[in-house]
């Protein structure tokens, strides 16, 4: 299944994957949770503790949701996850391709290379 990855400090990537659960776990580090923020027949999965493990922020979704950690958008089938469909990949790699940082005046798109220096001298990048 085709998936878009999303990786703090990083532009979006697409990615095939088998669609397992440990799969799923693994890219997101840890339990999974899905989200559905928008109207297209599309899933955020995301780690369920990503704020409870102080992941670092990704990306502002909506107005009421931030998402903390790796997480990826998939397609959705009847009852399970399907590929990203090739038009909706391009959507949200357009919506999500800026990396982000969160501060208490707000949230900002910073490109990738600023978000490195600045994480390194925070002492937060691995």
């Amino acid at each position: 299944m085709k998936i878009l990855i999303v990786e703090p400090g990083k532009h979006p990537y697409e990615k095939e994957i088998e669609g397992t659960l440990k799969e799923m776990q693994e890219i997101v580090g840890g339990p999974i949770q899905a989200i559905y923020p928008f109207r297209d027949k599309v899933g955020v999965v995301c780690n369920d503790e990503g704020l409870l493990l102080r992941m670092p922020f990704n990306r502002k979704v909506d107005e009421d949701c931030c998402i903390f950690g790796t997480f990826f958008v998939c397609g959705l089938g009847a009852e399970d996850f399907t590929s990203l469909p090739e038009k909706l990949m391009e959507k949200y790699r357009q919506r999500f391709y800026s990396p982000q940082i969160y501060t208490t005046s707000g949230v900002y798109n910073i490109p990738p290379e600023r978000y490195r220096l600045l994480m390194e001298k925070l002492g937060e990048w691995t």
